[in-house]
């Protein structure tokens, strides 16, 4: 199962890509878990600045940006 981390404040551009990543899990029609992440500390251990984050499997895929509802079938196909 694929672990999918949103790292961010919750500032709109985090919940829409939160909401991305939850709508290409379901077009998909795979299990993954997706975690939320708005610790501030948290967030500081993935050494990220700019938010939100998408990361997949513990790997950084988008930074800075709302990550698309494509974009991320993309990686969870890969």
């Amino acid at each position: 199962m694929k672990t999918i981390k949103i790292l961010g404040p919750g500032c709109p551009k985090c919940k829409t890509t939160f909401q991305n990543a939850e709508k290409a899990v379901a077009q998909l029609g795979i299990e993954a878990k997706i975690i939320k992440i708005e610790d501030i500390e948290e967030m500081m251990r993935y050494n990220v600045l700019t938010t939100p984050v998408l990361m997949i499997d513990d790997l950084v895929k988008i930074k800075g940006r709302i990550a698309q509802i494509d974009e991320i079938k993309d990686f969870l196909k890969q």
